[in-house]
């Protein structure tokens, strides 16, 4: 009896069964689980970025609307500084006077103190045409060409002042001349303050080709 326990106790354990192909195999079934591939980042669906719109003479009206108002009121810096040159004119066609009326104000609040205009001008030119940052291009190269338009009036203003006849034949080339650069003025104020609020690019002759040569 105890000859037969003990050959219980060390009999070996019994060897897992063999496979098809000779190997050992567990007794227990493993689930085989597919092996791990490389991590697969869930897809997301990009959303194009809408396209920026060009500040830069851009016909289509994309320009974005404070835009359009600040370079459009660019433009009368360089009216009301030369407004003075109207004087002849608007004396003999009241329309102009009644047409300008609404702009009474602006040219009080212009000629308010020696200093304005001057001021104005520094203002247009270091914090509106040289600040790339804070304005568009479509802002500085419109505030850019107001600034070159009133530059292009000290020669008629020196004409002005040197050159003054009281009468004659001189009187008259002289009022022809005062009143073309106050219809140039004009004229430049209703299209390019016009082109702007259309959020188009205006070119204005001779002072355009500068403008473009200061903005970058």
């Amino acid at each position: 009896m105890a000859s037969a326990v003990l050959l219980l106790l060390s009999s070996p354990r019994p060897l897992h069964r063999t496979g098809p192909s000779g190997l050992l195999c567990s007794p227990r079934r493993r689930a085989l689980l597919p092996a791990p591939g490389p991590a697969q980042a869930p897809r997301r669906l990009l959303a194009a970025a809408p396209p920026r719109a060009s500040n830069n003479n851009d016909p289509s009206g994309a320009v974005e609307a404070p835009d359009r108002l600040v370079a459009a009121v660019a433009y009368l810096y360089p009216f009301l500084d030369g407004a003075h040159h109207g004087r002849f004119l608007l004396a003999q066609f009241p329309f102009f006077s009644a047409l300008l009326r609404p702009l009474a104000p602006a040219a009080r609040l212009f000629h308010s103190s020696p200093l304005t205009p001057f001021l104005l001008f520094l203002t247009l030119y270091f914090a509106v045409v040289r600040n790339q940052q804070a304005f568009s291009r479509f802002v500085r190269f419109n505030a850019m060409q107001a600034v070159a338009l009133d530059v292009l009036l000290i020669f008629p203003d020196l004409l002005a002042q040197s050159f003054a006849p009281s009468g004659g034949v001189g009187f008259e080339i002289f009022q022809s001349l005062e009143s073309t650069v106050f219809l140039f003025l004009l004229v430049c104020l209703v299209y390019g303050g016009g082109a702007c609020l259309l959020g188009k690019t205006p070119r204005l002759p001779i002072v355009a080709d500068a403008a473009e040569r200061q903005v970058m």
